[in-house]
């Protein structure tokens, strides 16, 4: 084999003539093209859910970065707290607002519990589930078992900080369409008893212009470490209820509860 052939064959000759100098760096940048574009498809994704295409896209990352992901801890302004700290007020102010409005016949009270058990951290966490947040979070090198905890421990205050990211992107409208959406049907289903229905039917028949309602046990049965109790309800006027339970209180509540029902008596529902 001549010199020539040897050239032509060999392992730095092919490697250049089979590449241009620059391919290292086309190659960089076909790399870099490729990860912006994966990475506004994953965006827009987790816009598509929230139901808000961000015009600063910054506000949306910010949201989803926790404090431990960030290179520098002096610089806890780059993760979602602040933003979080603004989309609780946000989510308070529109809930208020849905409540208001919803429910006419509340009064301070009733509506203060209702606000209270919507903007709880548990329900937001709830929302930032149902929109599939809580594989978004963005967390600093932590095992997979911690991670995961962390990441349900923050989804809360997470979903806060989305609210607190559209506000500051698309104002208060759309803020309230994004807590309106995800709200609603909360706000007419409450997960927890709203009021006890003892205090419900005393104040009933304080209105009524009846006396406080009057408890009185009928009749105990069962063993004494697990007894039963029957709770009758009386009022001036009116058929006494009665209500079955494992204490004296619990079974007036629920002879309570049969009363308003009975009664029809609207103080559950505002």
């Amino acid at each position: 084999m001549n010199d020539d052939a040897r050239d032509i064959l060999s392992p730095s000759s092919a490697g250049e003539a089979s590449a241009p100098p620059d391919a290292g760096g086309e190659v960089a940048a076909v790399k870099k093209r490729r990860g912006k574009v994966s990475a506004k498809a994953a965006t827009a994704a987790i816009e598509a859910r929230i139901g808000h295409k961000f015009v600063d896209p910054a506000l949306l990352a910010t949201a989803l970065t926790h404090v431990s992901a960030l290179k520098s801890s002096r610089k806890r302004g780059d993760s979602y707290q602040r933003l979080e700290f603004l989309g609780d007020h946000v989510l308070g102010l529109v809930v208020s607002d849905m409540l208001y409005r919803a429910f006419p016949n509340a009064d301070e009270g009733e509506l203060s519990k209702r606000l209270a058990d919507l903007v709880r951290k548990e329900s937001c966490a709830d929302v930032a589930k149902s929109l599939g947040l809580l594989d978004e979070i963005k967390l600093g090198a932590v095992g997979a078992g911690a991670g995961a905890r962390l990441r349900k421990s923050v989804l809360g205050d997470i979903c806060e900080a989305v609210i607190g990211a559209v506000y500051l992107d698309g104002g208060h409208t759309a803020a309230a369409q994004f807590v309106e959406r995800n709200w609603t049907e909360r706000m007419h289903k409450p997960r927890r008893p709203l009021r006890d229905p003892k205090t419900v039917l005393q104040e009933w028949a304080q209105g009524k212009g009846l006396p406080t309602p009057v408890y009185r046990e009928v009749e105990r049965t069962g063993p004494h470490h697990d007894p039963q109790f029957r709770v009758a309800v009386d009022l001036p006027g009116l058929e006494p209820a009665e209500g079955v339970g494992g204490s004296k209180r619990a079974a007036e509540k629920v002879a309570a509860s049969v009363m308003i029902a009975r009664e029809g008596v609207g103080g559950n529902d505002g």
